[in-house]
C-alpha cells in the first residue's frame, strides 16, 4: 500500500529534489501543491515539474496555500499519511520590502496547511524553517534550544512565528510536527536570486558580482543531497510529538572563500562590485547539527569543496538557462 504524501513548494528547488527522491524509493503517491509565483521565473518551476509529469504517482494542483477554499479539496480527494511544507515566501532582503506578503504567505499559509491536517486526521507535519530564526546569535555553533526572539528580518520572524505555530497544533491536536532548520542550502536546481547561483552566472559572463560587506561574512553551506536526507528521515520521525532539528553541513565558509571556490570551478575571475552591508543580513550561520544526527541520524558528507564543483558543473550543462 502507497503512502500519500502532500509535498508544497514542490516545484521549486528543495521541492522537487524530494520528489525525485520519493519517487526513486518508491511506496509514495505524491500530490504537489504550488502556485508557480515570479519571485522567480515560472519557467524554471515548470522545468523541474516536467521532470515528473509522466509519472502515474505525481498529481499536481497548482494552487496559492494562502487560498484556504482552493487547499481544502485537495485535502478532501487524498488521505494524505504525511505533509512535507516547503512553500514559502523565501529570502532576507525580498522581505524588508513586502513583509506583508511574507506575513500572508509563511504565517497564514502554514496555519492554512495545520488546520486543514487537524481537520483532516493528518498526523505527520514536517515544516521547512530557516537559520534565520537565530538572528545575531551570539552562540556558534547555533543549537536548537537558543532563544529565536530576536530576528533581524521579516522572513527570519515568519519562519519563527510557524514553528510556534506547528508547536500549538502537535500541542492541541495530536499532530507530530518537525520543524527542519535549513542553512544555505545549495546544489542543482538553485533558486537563481541565491548567491551561489547568482554569483557563478554573473562570474561566467564576465559581470561584476555584488559583494556586500568586506566578505567576511560566514554562512554554512549545505548541500541538497545532505538536506534531502534529513528530510526524508524527518518524514518517518516519530520519537516525539514535536521537535526542531537544524540542518546544516556544521562547517562555516567565509564569503570571499566561496568566490574563490567559485572562480576556480568556473575557471574564471569575478570582479568585485563592493557594497555597504545589507539591513537583516546576520554575520554568521553555523549550525550544531549534533541533535539530528542523534534522532534523525542525519549525516552530512558532501564539502564545499566538493558541492561547488558539482553546482559548476550542472550550471555548465545548460539546465540553468532559464535562470
Amino acid at each position: 500500500m502507497k503512502k500519500n504524501v502532500l509535498v508544497t513548494g514542490g516545484a521549486g528547488f528543495i521541492g522537487s529534489h524530494l520528489v525525485g527522491t520519493l519517487l526513486a524509493e518508491g511506496g509514495w503517491r505524491i500530490t504537489i501543491v504550488d502556485d508557480l509565483n515570479d519571485f522567480y521565473s515560472p519557467a524554471i518551476k515548470r522545468a523541474n515539474l516536467a521532470l515528473y509529469q509522466d509519472s502515474p504517482d505525481v498529481t499536481f494542483v497548482e494552487a496559492d496555500i494562502r487560498d484556504f477554499a482552493a487547499l481544502e479539496p485537495i485535502f478532501e480527494r487524498a488521505n494524505f499519511d504525511t505533509i512535507v511544507h516547503l512553500a514559502a515566501r523565501a529570502g532576507v532582503r525580498p522581505s524588508l520590502l513586502e513583509p506583508q506578503l511574507y506575513i500572508e504567505t509563511n504565517i497564514n499559509g502554514t496555519t492554512n496547511l495545520l488546520e486543514l491536517a487537524r481537520r483532516h486526521g493528518v498526523k505527520q507535519f514536517v515544516f521547512g524553517s530557516s537559520s534565520s530564526v537565530y538572528g545575531e546569535n551570539e552562540k556558534v555553533p547555533f543549537a536548537e534550544d537558543d532563544p529565536i526572539f530576536n530576528p533581524i528580518s521579516p522572513y527570519a520572524a515568519t519562519k519563527a512565528a510557524g514553528e510556534l505555530i506547528c508547536h500549538t497544533y502537535s500541542h492541541l491536536f495530536d499532530i507530530r510536527t518537525v520543524c527542519l532548520r535549513f542553512f544555505t542550502v545549495y546544489g542543482a536546481r538553485q533558486r537563481p536570486d541565491l548567491a551561489i547561483h547568482k554569483f557563478a552566472k554573473l562570474i561566467d559572463e564576465g559581470r561584476s558580482i555584488p559583494v556586500f560587506g568586506d566578505g567576511t561574512t560566514r554562512r554554512d553551506y549545505t548541500y541538497i543531497d545532505d538536506i534531502i536526507g534529513g528530510v526524508r528521515a524527518a518524514m518517518d520521525f516519530d520519537a516525539s510529538m514535536h521537535e526542531v532539528f537544524n540542518l546544516g553541513e556544521s562547517e562555516t565558509t567565509e564569503l570571499s572563500r566561496l568566490i574563490e571556490l567559485i572562480e576556480s570551478s568556473l575557471g574564471k575571475k569575478a570582479v568585485i562590485d563592493r557594497q555597504p552591508s545589507q539591513p537583516g543580513d546576520v554575520p554568521i550561520t553555523f549550525a550544531d547539527i549534533s541533535k539530528a544526527r542523534r534522532m534523525l541520524d542525519y549525516a552530512p558528507t558532501t564539502k564545499i569543496e566538493d558541492g561547488i564543483p558539482k553546482f559548476v558543473e550542472w550550471f555548465r550543462s545548460g539546465r540553468s538557462a532559464d535562470a
